[in-house]
């Protein structure tokens, strides 16, 4: 005797998971809501035939989710993988697994938008309260935002704070200045968005001084995009004395080893939160972050978290000043409700969380040692390293050979800066390992030194200040 057995399974092709309501009777609920008989008389009334195309989609059957996502993955294969030492502000990073799971890949935590109803908000609003607090803590100004865009953005947001707040008659109309160690990107961004507002930028090199004429504002970067290490506090003295407002586009994790911007006297501080455990994303995105003086927090873009009580006389978490934002002053905002990226404003805090003040300082030591390593190893090769303070960022002179030594590079899965046909940059990060040093160095044609003692930062510009010591960074540590 024969059986058949057949299983009826529910449909599964992706439509049916993932777009809209498919069964009839949400169908007929929602048309009856907007008054319309069939779905197609919707679409006639939202859709005009003037901007309609003529002939169907010449389109493959479609596929099952599971389909998809297999086809998905053999596109991805195709990629070719490679370490990254680029750097101009891009860093390869470890997110933490923990992290990943319960908070990069979790709904809960990522399709969320603005927290405006607080009261449903609490876990983010205090996750970016957190990002908040690491952001001071490591550039030493009293006060953050909860976000930005990304690290060029947020310099072009800086500039355009700096333009509003100074008060100084004289500094008022003038000029911008842009260190030429600046990342290439902000430069671009910056000039872009001067010559759309009508206002002079100028790019010098300040550690020669700043330039003359009147100066509105000036914009450092430490460190800068060539790796050099420099102590600020003498430019940024010059720069007050005549008026100008001062900001500093800085690295966070630098800054466990670097004296921080407002210790030097800066009026602004920015850059990007990448590093901290958010990954490459192809590119994007990333969250900057920015951070002021007191007196300056009314014309800081972007949200910004603050702690209340609520009835029960409780700690309770909102969104302060919110008359910056665009949804509630309209044309005088000096925000809009979308300058923010929370989800990894949120991984970077939960990176801090997770490895606290001596776990940072060890991941900016190791990066740090390992370009050390390879400092001394290319100097002892007989070859010209620019730059004898820095932090991860080693820029060497290489006569005619630069294209070579790229392409040699690239052969053993490392991508490096080509700066020109003399000059390699190459930026060291939480994944370098001594493995990756040594194919670096056989890329140059060089060995390995021992010791590292011409390349440490210089003492003017080491922190002694502490930085993250609120309970929250220093009580958790198993998962």
């Amino acid at each position: 005797m024969e059986f058949l057995l057949t299983v009826n399974s529910a449909s599964s092709s992706f439509v049916d998971r993932h777009i809209g309501a498919r069964r009839q009777a949400d169908v007929e609920a929602m048309l009856k809501a907007v008054g319309y008989d069939t779905v197609d008389a919707l679409v006639d009334t939202a859709v005009p035939n003037d901007i309609r195309q003529d002939s169907a989609l010449q389109l493959a059957p479609a596929l099952s989710e599971v389909e998809a996502l297999a086809e998905l993955r053999k596109l991805a294969a195709k990629n070719k993988t490679a370490v990254q030492m680029i750097g101009q502000g891009y860093y390869d990073t470890v997110t933490p697994p923990v992290i990943r799971r319960n908070v990069l890949e979790a709904p809960a935590w990522y399709t969320a938008y603005t927290p405006y109803q607080p009261e449903i908000s609490q876990g983010r609003l205090e996750a970016l309260l957190n990002f908040q607090t690491m952001v001071q803590d490591l550039v030493g100004l009293p006060i953050a935002n909860a976000s930005l865009l990304d690290e060029a953005t947020a310099v072009a947001e800086a500039v355009l704070l700096m333009r509003r707040a100074n008060k100084n008659k004289t500094a008022h109309d003038g000029k911008t200045v842009l260190d030429a160690d600046c990342l290439p990107q902000t430069i671009a961004i910056v000039k872009g968005r001067a010559e759309a507002l009508g206002f002079e930028v100028e790019v010098a090199d300040l550690s020669q001084g700043l330039p003359d004429g009147d100066i509105n504002g000036v914009v450092l970067q430490q460190p800068g995009v060539s790796g050099r290490v420099f102590d600020h506090s003498e430019v940024i003295a010059a720069a007050k004395e005549r008026g100008a407002l001062v900001t500093v586009a800085a690295d966070l994790l630098a800054l466990t080893l670097i004296t921080p911007p407002g210790e030097q006297g800066a009026d602004i501080a920015v850059g990007s939160a990448q590093r901290l455990g958010v990954p490459l994303f192809f590119g994007g995105p990333h969250a900057a972050y920015m951070a002021v003086q007191k007196g300056l927090e009314r014309s800081l873009p972007g949200r910004l978290v603050g702690v209340s009580k609520d009835n029960a006389g409780v700690p309770a978490y909102r969104l302060a000043l919110q008359t910056r934002e665009q949804h509630i002053r309209r044309e005088k905002a000096t925000s809009n409700i979308c300058t923010a990226q929370a989800l990894l404003a949120i991984v970077a805090s939960m990176y801090a969380v997770y490895h606290g003040p001596e776990g940072l300082k060890a991941i900016a030591e190791t990066a740090h040692g390992h370009a050390r390593t390879l400092a001394a190893s290319l100097q002892a090769a007989g070859l010209d390293v620019l730059h004898t303070s820095f932090f991860d960022t080693v820029t060497v002179s290489v006569p005619g050979k630069a294209g070579g030594i790229i392409a040699a590079a690239e052969k053993k899965g490392i991508n490096l800066r080509s700066i020109d046909a003399d000059t390699v940059g190459i930026s060291t990060d939480e994944t370098t390992t001594p493995a990756i040093v040594a194919d670096l160095l056989a890329a140059f044609g060089a060995g390995a030194a021992e010791a590292t003692d011409g390349f440490a930062l210089d003492a003017a510009v080491e922190r002694s200040s502490a930085y993250l010591q609120h309970p929250v960074f220093n009580t958790h540590r198993s998962e």
